[in-house]
């Protein structure tokens, strides 16, 4: 039927455009660092953290121990937690932990932390902030890579997709899936070009520069962002270079036990990236069911042409996704079930916006955000 075969031809066209034209954002892969050069500027760390009594202590210890030759601080902001956070990061001579104050109207709580320890690390002088969650292990080199991008590229923002942990079933299944899905809202070609409006980044690991963060008011420019590391990235980008890659060497250590788990971390902030819009969460899951869902279904149609556009779709979808999964060491046999991958993320975002609708918010570490 000429339905089926215009669905099938709309779909082979999207992935044309996605493979194709999309700045090539499913090339996911580490690129070299180039080397650090003389002198290193000073950095303060800022890490924001609530109830990470499981996961600090690995994140500050990381941190502290950093073969950095120049001048750099560690600032652990306890955000209200009811945990053995702050015993759990320990003490060093590095590492100043600060309690932060009740927050302020209008501010997330995430970065009204990292407005307190931005406060007392002021009085360090830093050249360079590096802003890190509390369930991030750095390499001893983190540091120095990240420096040394920041001054070889003259760039404002540098980011790294940290790697994120991948053991359990539902990790291995939805994982690689979730930064495949964020390179291609934020394809790091399209972040990097200077001509280009993309701007993104990713929290885990951000190196901004002072002075840029002066330039445009202070971390209280986004106060109020639940998608911060992006809100940030398009406040700087304007005036300055912002850089997103991906490394092997940094990664995630916080557990998702099952799929709940995850679709909960999804749920929390997908209907805000579209913006509480209805039509655009029409669009989403209308543009999700042609590029995911119909190349797989349209083999089930009978007809020829239709099964033959789908197909070709569907190794085309294949082809894209093998890199993420190659880079975190999965079997290629998870290619060819991204369909079903995504219609876990598109249940995942209609669980969103319900949630948002009813005044249920998402909820993180105890606390309720996005709530209508």
């Amino acid at each position: 039927m000429f339905i089926w075969e215009l669905i099938g031809a709309i779909s082979l066209a999207a992935w044309i455009y996605l493979v194709a034209g999309r700045g090539g954002f499913w090339r996911i892969r580490a690129v070299p660092d180039p080397p650090l050069k003389a002198p290193a500027q000073s950095v303060a760390v800022v890490v924001p953290a609530r109830n990470e009594e499981t996961v600090v202590g690995q994140a500050i210890a990381s941190l502290v121990d950093q073969d950095y030759p120049g001048r750099f601080h560690v600032f652990l902001v306890d955000d209200h937690s009811t945990d053995a956070t702050i015993q759990a990061a320990g003490a060093h001579q590095r590492l100043t932990v600060i309690q932060a104050g009740a927050i302020p109207h209008g501010w997330t709580g995430k970065l009204w932390a990292i407005s307190e320890g931005l406060r007392h690390a002021v009085d360090f002088n830093p050249d360079y902030i590096l802003l890190t969650d509390a369930d991030i292990v750095h390499s001893p080199d983190s540091i120095s890579r990240l420096v040394a991008r920041a001054a070889a590229g003259n760039l404002d923002l540098v980011s790294w997709m940290v790697k994120l942990r991948c053991r359990t079933l539902a990790e291995r299944a939805l994982i690689p899936a979730f930064e495949f899905f964020f390179f291609k809202l934020y394809p790091p070609a399209w972040i990097a070009d200077r001509r280009h409006q993309t701007a993104g980044a990713a929290g885990g690991c951000m190196l901004i520069r002072r002075s840029a963060l002066e330039r445009i008011g202070g971390i209280a420019a986004i106060r109020g962002e639940l998608i911060d590391d992006c809100a940030l990235a398009r406040a700087i980008k304007p005036g300055g270079a912002i850089w997103l890659g991906v490394t092997q060497d940094v990664h995630s250590i916080r557990d998702y036990a099952s799929f709940a788990e995850i679709g909960r971390m999804i749920s929390r902030s997908a209907f805000t990236q579209l913006r509480h819009s209805v039509f655009l969460l029409a669009g989403m899951l209308l543009g999700m069911a042609i590029i995911y869902l119909a190349p797989p279904l349209l083999l089930l149609t009978g007809d020829f042409t239709a099964t033959a556009l789908g197909l070709a779709a569907w190794a085309l979808m294949t082809i894209a996704y093998a890199p993420v999964l190659r880079f975190y060491g999965r079997s290629m046999a998870w290619a060819p079930a991204l369909p079903l991958i995504a219609l876990f993320y598109v249940g995942a975002t209609l669980h969103s916006a319900l949630s948002y609708w009813t005044g249920r918010g998402g909820v993180w570490k105890g606390r309720v955000q996005d709530a209508r």
